[in-house]
């Protein structure tokens, strides 16, 4: 069995674009790609989807929706100061590792 690996980014976290053409923009995270290293963020890098008339859906047209984004393009929002920071891992009070700022220091908590 394959190893859980651990991302800096997670489900729920507000992060920053740095690099490509939504540079600079921040949005939440609404879902990760564990196997493709990719993340949606709302938001940010909008494509436009033909879709066909059905039953759900009976106009079809063009729709706007958010592509995923890779990982290595993301940087977690520090809670405190609201700038981009790197992520460790430390144990909090003899509980399970949790992500903390390097920046602030401070615990990051998932919303998500």
């Amino acid at each position: 069995m394959m190893s859980k690996i651990k991302f800096h980014v997670i489900k729920g976290d507000t992060v920053k674009i740095i690099a490509g053409n939504d540079k600079g923009k921040t949005g939440k995270v609404l879902e990760v790609n564990r196997a493709k290293y990719r993340a949606i963020v709302e938001g940010a890098n909008l494509v436009t989807k033909h879709v066909k008339p059905s039953a759900t859906n009976p106009e079809g047209g063009i729709q706007e929706t958010e592509a995923s984004i890779h990982l290595s393009n993301l940087m977690v929002v520090d809670p405190t100061s609201g700038e981009p920071t790197r992520i460790g891992r430390k144990v909090n009070a003899g509980e399970k590792l949790q992500r903390f700022s390097k920046k602030s220091g401070e615990y990051i908590t998932n919303n998500g």
